[in-house]
């Protein structure tokens, strides 16, 4: 079936688009086919080599973009059938990941609702007495999701986090690349398409203007001050959630799907009334990956994806998504 018109395929990539991804990078385009098929595409050099050297979080990042056409095609009524691998190079630019046909007909998701509200929230949190429900609703909906509230564990976890950071940002060449994807003052060139700019960071002018200097010129010596980890800090924010939320997954799990899993329990956090930030230096990081596994008895076929800090903010939201043009996402 080909009812992908040009007016549409727009629309639905617009939607698809606002789905996460490592350092908001969007390493995702879409092309449709000769056949009415519509491929997912990845932008070869759209990468964060240094902070995802295996690939892995990119592959996850474009399974969160497939479940955001998925959620788009589900609003209007259409659902992706007969999806294949493709793994097929299109130019040294892109590569065909698989491709899918579109079919009619199809229960509404729940979570489609929730895309446009979605965001990371990188502020302090306050404790709601609804918390309670909303971290049970959010077991029940999820059993790839394990919730710590535990006030004494969510402090440890919380410097656990900052050292996990610094062991990163340590290295020259990640803070260079995270630099590179850090969007500090709205004068950027690239400050509403991609990165990780002031206001999805949650910083005000100052704050953004003093990381630069942390993150850059200033970093040696004030670490040799021993003054840089306690600068760039954010345990009193992780400290504020209402839960840390570990994200598991199958070992050996196809990173496609785990991507789309990603993101639907992202938007299932966000249906149970919080808001969430990802603190991926805790996965990322073995130490710390495995005493989150010991705490959260995680079984041996099991991997920890990913780890949210979630709560409610503590002030009202008000969703704004930086995102790539759509004439530069079809191709």
């Amino acid at each position: 079936m080909s009812a992908l018109t040009p007016d549409l395929l727009r629309e639905l990539v617009a939607e698809a688009r606002l789905a996460p991804s490592v350092h908001n990078i969007q390493p995702t385009r879409w092309r449709l086919l000769d056949d009415g098929r519509l491929a997912l595409v990845d932008a070869t050099a759209v990468r964060a080599p240094v902070a995802d050297p295996a690939g892995h979080d990119v592959l996850v990042s474009h399974g969160a973009a497939l479940e955001g056409m998925s959620l788009a095609l589900n609003r209007r009524g259409l659902a992706i059938t007969a999806m294949t691998t493709i793994e097929q190079p299109l130019s040294p630019q892109f590569a065909a990941l698989c491709s899918f046909a579109i079919r009619q007909g199809v229960a509404p998701d729940p979570l489609a609702g929730h895309v446009t509200r979605r965001m990371s929230w990188r502020g302090k949190f306050v404790a709601s007495l609804d918390d309670g429900a909303s971290l049970a609703q959010l077991a029940v909906a999820r059993d790839d999701l394990i919730c710590i509230d535990h006030r004494r564990m969510i402090a440890d976890i919380a410097g656990w986090a900052d050292q996990a950071e610094f062991s990163f940002v340590h290295g020259d060449d990640y803070r260079a690349e995270l630099l590179e994807w850090m969007r500090l003052s709205p004068s950027h060139p690239r400050y509403l398409v991609d990165g990780l700019n002031r206001d999805a960071l949650a910083m005000n002018a100052i704050e953004a203007t003093a990381a630069g200097f942390v993150l850059g010129s200033l970093f040696r010596p004030l670490d040799r001050l021993g003054l840089a980890a306690s600068l760039l800090a954010d345990s009193a924010k992780t400290a504020s959630a209402s839960a840390i939320v570990l994200f598991c997954r199958p070992v050996g799990e196809d990173p496609l799907t785990t991507g789309r899993h990603f993101y639907r329990s992202w938007l299932e956090i966000d249906r149970a009334g919080f808001a969430a930030c990802p603190i991926s230096a805790l996965s990322d990081h073995p130490d710390f990956n495995e005493r989150l596994r010991k705490l959260g008895r995680i079984g041996a076929d099991l991997r920890l994806v990913n780890v949210f800090r979630i709560g409610r903010p503590s002030k009202p939201l008000k969703p704004r998504h930086f995102r790539l043009p759509v004439d530069r996402l079809i191709v």
